[in-house]
């Protein structure tokens, strides 16, 4: 029986920094202040004050001047005290979040995103073939072909012909249009559960990953409440719960609309909700109805599914929530569209995603 093997601990070198290990802390609260600086900052002394998290050689006013000079934070006006987070610090947090939620699952998996097509491609394989009419003349391997024909015609009489010639074949590597529609109606933060900061994290991870690994995808974030509208990826750390009813249709209409305009071949949406749709607009007035699913509004939603359907655009639900009810809305607004469904906790959210992702983008849509 193999036993528990000890080894020595080896720190980080961030372990005796205090400057690194109050940011750790600070950039975190950031994602439950919604990017309040000064809010995140008192938070840590209340924490400071509870856990000791300074001492006499390092102080909080050490750590806020650190943050000024490192290019964390910035003051917006002298006299009042009050900062903003700078592009490094909005960066460092998504990356912060592309760690913690996809850094077990890239060192894992291959994360490759390549079709299991093959021709005419950016990829070398290994694997040859002979020439063909209309193989691409710069696939031709030249080592192989000259030995094909040092083998065939001998050196005394060397030539090269056509049936002497191979060629590499490539792999297929697509491009993805994604767009990741978030929930910010009221239920996100209801019932003592705080949902909204980890769907927030995951889109930052999500953004960071693409932008990072695949500068050909695109990656359009919406969020929805009464009315849907899309935001940029520098805006998601401040991204807050409004008090807004769930109006899905509209996601799912300016979710279409920013993919129709994509040339990409494959086109897909991510959902992260928590509830049923409970709002539709109708001219300037809200039709609303909390309680129950409400026939208009699912009816609705489920045309919109069916459109998504047609033009090959599926969407997945990831619905941090396990109602009943809830799932039998899903599993009707699922087989409408022909597209897939999670029923996830909080702490599952962010490989969902990532295996969803990745499995998506390898498809090709026909």
């Amino acid at each position: 029986m193999a036993g528990y093997l000890f080894t020595p601990h080896i720190p980080s070198p961030d372990d005796g920094d205090p400057f690194q290990r109050l940011l750790k802390i600070f950039l975190e609260l950031l994602n439950y202040t919604s990017g309040d600086v000064s809010e995140a900052l008192n938070w840590m002394n209340q924490l400071d004050r509870q856990y000791s998290l300074t001492d006499d050689q390092y102080g909080m006013g050490d750590f806020i001047e650190d943050l000024k000079r490192n290019g964390y934070i910035q003051e917006e006006n002298p006299n009042s005290g009050d900062f903003s987070l700078t592009a490094k610090s909005e960066q460092t947090i998504r990356q912060r979040s592309l760690d913690e939620i996809f850094g077990k699952l890239k060192r894992t998996g291959n994360g490759d995103h390549r079709t299991p097509q093959v021709g005419a491609g950016e990829e070398p394989m290994s694997e040859l073939k002979g020439f063909e009419f209309g193989d691409p003349v710069e696939n031709i391997a030249f080592t192989e072909s000259f030995r094909n024909a040092q083998i065939n015609h001998g050196i005394d009489e060397f030539m090269l012909t056509e049936d002497d010639l191979t060629v590499s074949e490539k792999e297929h590597k697509t491009s993805v249009s994604t767009v990741l529609m978030i929930d910010i109606s009221h239920s996100m933060i209801l019932y003592g559960e705080d949902r909204i900061t980890p769907a927030k994290k995951v889109a930052m991870a999500l953004s960071e990953l693409v932008m990072r690994k695949y500068p050909k995808d695109t990656l359009d974030i919406i969020v929805f409440g009464n009315d849907a509208w899309q935001i940029q990826v520098k805006d998601l750390p401040y991204l807050k719960v409004g008090p807004y009813h769930t109006n899905t249709v509209a996601g799912l209409e300016l979710a279409m609309d920013l993919l129709r305009r994509r040339k990409t071949g494959n086109k897909q949406i991510f959902m992260i909700t928590d509830g049923k749709p409970t709002c539709i607009r109708e001219g300037v007035r809200y039709y609303k109805n909390s309680f129950g699913l409400d026939r208009k509004i699912l009816n609705k939603t489920l045309t919109l599914a069916a459109q998504a359907r047609r033009l090959k655009i599926p969407i997945t639900t990831f619905m941090i929530a396990k109602d009943s009810w809830l799932v039998e809305f899903v599993q009707e607004f699922t087989k409408v569209n022909n597209g897939r469904a999670f029923y996830t906790s909080l702490q599952g959210l962010g490989e969902y995603i990532f295996e969803d992702f990745e499995r998506n983008r390898r498809k090709r849509v026909r």
